[in-house]
């Protein structure tokens, strides 16, 4: 099993970076490699169970699962159901953390996946760089100009 994890300081109090991505089909609001997204069947966004079906920037759409959303924790888990990556069992969490030595913003973004060996250093490595790093260096552009 592959494993990512990528963590990030942004510069902004958790409440409003949790505000920025909290919304499960928010992705092309903040994340500069998803532009268009929907919740399959009509259901909430935030419900348990609920599919979110994107595209990204190169045309690719991808369905993930959300498996756990909590407000109190800053934090969303999610499975990707399709991808045209050829991995399996994949599992995701992102979560943010009150940083208090300046009102700040740890946030870590994890996965694990099973993918063929010669193919899941390289999944893991572009999950981590675009997709994790991605969003993250988007969050601290979109806080930068707002201190």
């Amino acid at each position: 099993m592959a494993k990512v994890t990528v963590s990030s300081v942004i510069d902004a109090p958790v409440e409003k970076v949790w505000a920025r991505i909290r919304d499960f089909n928010g992705l092309p609001s903040w994340h500069p490699r998803m532009v268009e997204s929907h919740i399959e069947d009509g259901k909430e966004a935030g419900a348990i169970g609920c599919v979110r079906n994107f595209q990204l920037a190169s045309g690719a759409r991808i369905r993930e699962k959300l498996l756990d959303f909590s407000d109190d924790n800053f934090l969303v888990s999610y499975s990707i159901l399709e991808t045209p990556q050829p991995l399996t069992n994949h599992k995701a969490t992102l979560q943010l953390r009150r940083v208090t030595d300046g009102d700040r913003t740890y946030a870590e973004w994890t996965a694990s996946f099973d993918a063929a060996p010669e193919e899941s250093d390289k999944l893991a490595e572009g999950m981590g760089a675009n997709v994790f790093q991605g969003g993250f260096n988007a969050l601290k552009t979109h806080f930068a100009g707002q201190g």
